[in-house]
């Protein structure tokens, strides 16, 4: 999750433009291609470059020499000639435009050849026209579906999803962590709290020349726009679209500033007003009685200042954690250490981009001691859904590869479609070969409720764990309309696991359903769903959500060694 995913932003960016303007299509496609080894690449492409130099890109598969420069001018500077000569030939807002889902370039290029639209304003105006509908191709629905993807574009636009925001505050550390002036780091704010989005990403940082830091951080690759830069506080943007705000404070002040930062508001009002009753003031600088200092050169002893003990800060939203830390009562949350394998990746057999083999030895690498591997079932064509004879095949494949391993286990499982009346997509029969079954919905109506269709799949006794339940995309699709409640109480009565889906886009569950879902004693998944290896990482993401739901390592089942996991995954089977 480096610089990989950025690089691969640009060249999808780079295709977009391209075929927005018409150019070869042969050239069009060899960057969507770039941009998905880039993104598939579970390899840092920084690294490589410093480790192996020029020759070390040529090796990657489908990467030649004009795209090797690219990515080298592109690590140098933080972009690349051949961008920036496209980029000026589209108008801004629409290249934004060409993010959005329901709008592509080909259609944006229709609108723009018959409206001559170059801004936002304009854009939305036109979907409102009747001539509209005249243009080939363009019916109502696709419009319908113009706008509703523009509206949860727009409404994305002050925020950025976790996943995105990650890659970037990785790379800033990362970057200032080599400046040889930088004592401690952090980021804080909503990022730190491990929010599905964030807003500008605050970090902090303790150093003995505040000008010389704050100067360096404006230097970084990707930066396209200064602020600010002064002696202790720098601010930029980021890729012409997100604010990265430094602080530099000093040693004394640092555990004060890291807890101030990090919010939330309501966690910091409660937590002055508690210090206040004690006679002491709690500020960014330290905590102070009156005008001594008390505290604040650690965040530990803030908090023990204010006669609690220190509070995660994943747990920091004002929802009863104070209270707890006060009695010293808050749970041991699940740690990334805790997890013993993923319970949902794909492989090639359906669409996934590693074999069998190649996760297995990822997974060792990875620290796993398992790993369920869950292709598409029948009905999901487009995804290389496995016809029951395939995953059979698969099954025989798994078998053969557990045979030369003693300490890892391929497990076999299967995402399998949950039909439109609530049935599999594969007869009881099949799904007895399995040794668990991830039960998902990936076609439905709009506006559909698909409550009925979950409840009547967890009562069949091969269903183990409910996949990305809401099936949402984060600034892309609200997903399917669904009972909540009713699902997690069928969960608890049938012995059902629901899946808290790592994948950046999805975070499905969110914290406050996975918070219900522990509360009625229903244990979790925290999954990846990774298609390539290089989506591994996002386990972390899924880590944070199920931190803010308050949840241990007891309350998830792949926290838990091979054995005991086998009979959990077992048990409604009985």
């Amino acid at each position: 999750m480096k610089l990989n995913k950025v690089l691969a932003k640009k060249f999808e960016e780079l295709a977009n433009a391209l075929d927005f303007l018409g150019e070869n299509p042969f050239k069009i496609r060899a960057y969507q291609k770039v941009a998905r080894i880039l993104d598939e690449l579970p390899e840092d492409i920084v690294e490589i470059y410093k480790s192996q130099g020029f020759p070390g890109l040529e090796k990657i598969p489908g990467i030649g020499e004009g795209i090797a420069k690219k990515i080298v001018e592109f690590i140098d500077k933080g972009t690349f000639q051949k961008y920036e000569e496209v980029m000026q030939k589209v108008p801004p807002d629409l290249l934004a435009l060409m993010g959005v889902p329901g709008i592509g370039p080909r259609t944006l290029k229709l609108i723009y050849d018959n409206f001559k639209v170059t801004t936002m304003d304009e854009f939305l105006k036109v979907l409102d026209d009747q001539r509209l509908l005249e243009l080939p191709g363009m019916g109502e629905k696709k419009i319908e579906n113009m706008k509703r993807g523009l509206e949860l574009y727009l409404s994305m636009q002050e925020r950025m999803p976790l996943g995105v925001a990650v890659n970037i505050v990785e790379e800033i550390l990362d970057y200032m962590k080599k400046s040889g002036s930088v004592e401690l780091i952090s980021a804080c704010g909503s990022y730190r709290r491990m929010k599905e989005t964030v807003g500008d990403i605050d970090i902090l940082a303790v150093g003995a020349n505040g000008s010389e830091i704050i100067n360096y951080f404006t230097q970084f690759p990707m930066v396209s726009d200064i602020l600010a830069s002064g002696d202790t506080k720098g601010s930029v943007i980021i890729d012409n679209k997100y604010q990265v705000d430094l602080r530099v404070v000093p040693r004394e002040s640092w555990g004060a500033a890291l807890q101030y930062f990090t919010g939330s508001k309501g966690h910091n009002v409660k937590l002055r007003s508690i210090a206040k009753a004690k006679g002491l003031k709690v500020s960014e600088y330290g905590v102070f009685r009156e005008d001594e200092y008390v505290a604040g050169k650690e965040e530990e002893d803030v908090y023990e200042a204010v006669g609690m003990q220190w509070i995660p800060p994943e747990l920091r939203e004002d929802q009863g954690e104070i209270e707890a830390a006060i009695y010293r009562t808050l749970p041991d949350l699940i740690e990334f250490n805790d997890i013993k394998g993923d319970l949902h990746v794909h492989s090639k057999y359906s669409d996934g981009s590693s074999s069998l083999e190649e996760l297995v030895e990822y997974s060792i690498r990875f620290g796993y001691s398992y790993l369920g591997v869950c292709d598409h079932s029948k009905s999901v064509k487009y995804a290389g859904g496995l016809e029951p004879d395939e995953l059979l095949e698969k099954n025989r494949e798994i078998d053969r590869i557990n045979a030369r391993y003693q300490n890892f286990k391929l497990l076999k499982g299967a995402e399998v479609d949950i039909l439109s009346d609530g049935t599999l997509d594969y007869p009881d029969e099949v799904l007895a070969e399995l040794d668990f079954v991830v039960a998902s919905i990936h076609i439905w109506k709009k506006n559909e409720d698909a409550t009925d269709r979950i409840l009547k799949a967890m009562e069949n006794p091969f269903v183990t764990i409910v996949g990305h339940p809401t099936g949402r995309l984060i600034g892309q699709r609200e997903g399917y309309r669904i009972d909540i409640d009713a699902i997690i109480d069928k969960a608890a009565l049938t012995n059902t696991y629901i899946e808290m889906n790592s994948y950046y886009e999805r975070l499905d569950f969110n914290d406050v359903n996975a918070k219900k879902a522990k509360e009625r004693g229903v244990l979790l998944s925290i999954n990846t769903d990774a298609h390539h290896m290089g989506q591994f990482n996002m386990i972390k993401l899924g880590i944070g959500q199920a931190r803010r739901a308050w949840l241990t390592a007891a309350d998830v089942i792949n926290t838990q060694p091979l054995e005991h996991l086998m009979k959990l995954l077992r048990v409604k089977r009985g």
